[in-house]
C-alpha cells in the first residue's frame, strides 16, 4: 500500500470522525462515548472507500462490512466502558448514510413528473429506480451490519453494559437449631 492510498484512507477517516462527533454530540452522550464513536466512524467509513475503492465489492456490500466491524467493534466498547453499543455505532453509521443517492433519486422523480419527452422521461425513470434502488440496499445493508453482531452475540450483548454481581454466600447465623 503507498502513501497515496494511506493518506486517503487517513482524510475520509477523519472527515467522517469529525461528521460522528457532530451526531453523536446531538444525543448528550458520556464524552468518552462521542471519542470512541469519531473512532468507529473512522475506521467504518475508511474501511468502506477501502473496499470500493481497491476491490471489486459495490457500495452495498462495502457498506454491509463496514457496518459489521463499526457493530463489532461497538459491543468491545461497550463491554468496556459500561455504555449501551447503541451510543457509539449510530452516530459512527451515520456519516455512511446514502444521501447523494437520495437526493439523485427524488431529483429524478421531480424532473419526471416536470413533463417533457418521452425519451428523457424513460431515462429519468431508470435513474429514479436505480438511485433509490441504491439508496434502498446501502441503508439495509447499514440496519443489516450494525445489527448482526447483537444477535449473533445475544446472550453478551444483553449483558455488556451490567454489572454482575458477585454471588455471596448466605450469612452464616450464630444460633443454630
Amino acid at each position: 500500500m503507498n502513501w497515496d492510498v494511506i493518506g486517503q484512507l487517513l482524510g475520509d477517516g477523519l472527515l467522517a470522525a469529525v461528521a460522528a462527533i457532530g451526531f453523536a454530540v446531538i444525543s448528550n452522550p458520556p464524552r468518552k462515548a462521542i471519542f470512541i464513536s469519531a473512532l468507529l466512524a473512522a475506521v467504518g467509513h475508511a474501511m468502506r472507500f477501502y473496499l470500493i475503492r481497491y476491490t471489486p465489492l459495490d457500495i452495498a456490500m462495502a457498506s454491509l462490512v463496514a457496518a459489521f466491524t463499526i457493530g463489532m467493534f461497538s459491543m468491545l466498547f461497550a463491554k468496556l466502558i459500561h455504555c449501551p453499543a447503541v451510543i457509539f455505532s449510530f452516530p459512527s453509521l451515520l456519516p455512511m448514510v446514502p444521501g447523494m443517492y437520495a437526493y439523485k433519486t427524488v431529483l429524478a422523480l421531480m424532473q419526471f413528473i416536470g413533463g417533457g419527452d418521452v425519451t428523457r422521461q424513460n431515462e429519468l425513470m431508470v435513474e429514479f429506480f436505480r438511485n433509490g434502488l441504491t439508496t434502498l440496499f446501502i441503508m439495509f445493508a447499514l440496519v443489516i451490519g450494525v445489527a448482526l453482531p447483537v444477535f449473533i452475540f445475544h446472550k453478551q450483548s444483553f449483558m455488556m453494559t451490567r454489572l454482575l454481581k458477585i454471588k455471596q454466600k448466605p450469612p452464616q447465623h450464630a444460633c443454630k437449631q
